[in-house]
Formats: C-alpha cells, sequence, structure tokens
C-alpha cells in the first residue's frame, strides 16, 4: 500500500516586519495594503490607483495596470525605490501624473534618496478596453510621464508601455529589479471599473480638443 500524501505546507506565518507595517501611521497616499507573497517568498504591499510607497527594505510592491501608468524610481547608490499608481496625466491628487510623479520623488528624497542617482522604469498605457480606445487615455499617460522624468532629468533605463494589454508589474525596492506580467483578459471586471473611471475624468478634457523580466 502507498504511503499516504504528505499534507499540503502551511503558509508561512505574516512576518513581524508585516505586522510594523500594517499598524504604522500611513502617510496621504500611501499603499496600505500589506501581504506576504507566496509566488516570491516576500513581504508585499499593493499600489492601488492613486497610491505610491517607497522602501528601502527587501519587499515587493505590486501593482495592476490598464491604461494607468507606474512609474518605478530607484537610486543605485543607495538602493531605495518606490513606485506609483495614476490614472491621469493632469490634475489635483494622487490619481493624477502631475501630483503622483511629484509625490514619489518627495518621499524619496526624504527617505534619504538623491535626485543625481534616480532612475526609472515605466508600465501601462494600454488600451485594453477597445470602447474607449478613441479617448487616448494610455497614450496620454505614456507620453506625459515620458515628458516629466526628461525634464526632470530622471533617466528611462527600461519600459513596457502601450499595446493592448493589462500589466502585473512587480518592483523589488532594494535591488531595483523590475517585473512585468502581461495579463490575459480573463477576469476583467475590476479593471474595467478602473478604465471606465479614468474614462470618465478624461472625457471633458477630451472634448476639449537596464532590464525588464517577464514571468
Amino acid at each position: 500500500m502507498s504511503p499516504p500524501a504528505a499534507a499540503p505546507s502551511p503558509a508561512p506565518p505574516p512576518t513581524s516586519r508585516l505586522g510594523q507595517l500594517r499598524t504604522a501611521r500611513r502617510a496621504p497616499g500611501e499603499a496600505s495594503f500589506f501581504y506576504w507573497d507566496a509566488n516570491f517568498g516576500r513581504d508585499a504591499v499593493r499600489v492601488m490607483p492613486g497610491e505610491h510607497f517607497v522602501s528601502d527594505q527587501d519587499m515587493l510592491i505590486v501593482t495592476t495596470l490598464g491604461s494607468c501608468i507606474a512609474a518605478c524610481l530607484w537610486d543605485r547608490e543607495r538602493r531605495i525605490g518606490g513606485m506609483n499608481h495614476f490614472m491621469l496625466p493632469d490634475g489635483d491628487g494622487g490619481r493624477y501624473g502631475s501630483y503622483a510623479m511629484e509625490l514619489l520623488i518627495n518621499n524619496l528624497l526624504a527617505r534619504g534618496a538623491s535626485r543625481s542617482s534616480l532612475e526609472a522604469k515605466v508600465f501601462g498605457g494600454g488600451a485594453v478596453i477597445p470602447a474607449m480606445a478613441s479617448l487616448n487615455v494610455g497614450e496620454r499617460n505614456t507620453q506625459f510621464v515620458l515628458d516629466y522624468l526628461q525634464l526632470e532629468r530622471i533617466p528611462v533605463v527600461s519600459k513596457d508601455v502601450l499595446d493592448r494589454c493589462a500589466r502585473k508589474v512587480c518592483l523589488l525596492a532594494s535591488s531595483g529589479k523590475a517585473l512585468v506580467k502581461r495579463l490575459t483578459p480573463s477576469d476583467p471586471a475590476a479593471l474595467a471599473a478602473q478604465e471606465r473611471a479614468a474614462a470618465e475624468r478624461a472625457a471633458p478634457q477630451a472634448a476639449r480638443g537596464g532590464s525588464v523580466d517577464l514571468f
């Protein structure tokens, strides 16, 4: 008789760092959904639209994008990294690129990063919902962030933008390594809601006239 199958290994308990992160006070717009990522074996934080996160620890910063943009900035000398997630180029608040970029850079500098040693990796800007393609939200977001980084003299060392796909993006904060996974539209409900919210904000304006690894 064959031996009984081994019981599946239990998920690792929350780390003490996760507990500290969950109870710490959060700055305005700072991501707050912390969890253990079993795939990467690391503490992780999920960045939602309008949020950002900066860390110098060995943890994962994660987001999912359609037409939105995530800018990943990393200080190659001090090994501090951060990510934001914005929906449109211009406006007030973290959902808009001009504010989101300023907030991310300022938080990196406050943590000890130097503007002169920052480098960027850029993701998103996909046209994932054909009915909204005429608003060119993804193209506008992409052009904005590339122009912004050029103006700020922050080199873009890699990017995966535009096309017609959604993306999951992961940044390893302490190493600057970024990974991107192009997603199939198997469960598009949450992403579609996010895209519609971006389109609703974009419509009035429209009416007025380094390496990246796949995983």
